[in-house]
């Protein structure tokens, strides 16, 4: 669990990346997760949009999202959230 420090920060950062992924009329399905979750272990702070034809909300996809991937939920506005996940391998990101 994060902290709202830790939260606003990842936040911040967030601000300025674009979404590298999208949820569509496909859903959310186990070849998804893996590309998220290999691009978590990249990044570590990813953005994603939910397209208008998506059966989910952006917040309905991160809470799917996180459980299935265990990874945090930073923020959800409008149709895009961000996902944060520390790195096993080599982390980046240094919290507050």
């Amino acid at each position: 669990m994060m902290t709202s420090k830790q939260r606003s920060y990842l936040r911040s950062l967030a601000n300025t990346i674009t979404p590298i992924f999208q949820v569509g009329k496909g859903g959310i399905n186990e070849p998804f997760l893996k590309q998220i979750e290999d691009a978590l272990e990249a990044r570590e702070l990813i953005k994603l949009s939910v397209l208008n034809n998506s059966e989910f909300t952006a917040r309905e996809a991160s809470d799917i999202i996180c459980e299935k991937i265990k990874c945090d939920g930073v923020q959800c506005i409008g149709n895009k959230f961000v996902l944060y996940k520390k790195s096993q391998k080599k982390p980046k990101i240094e919290l507050p």
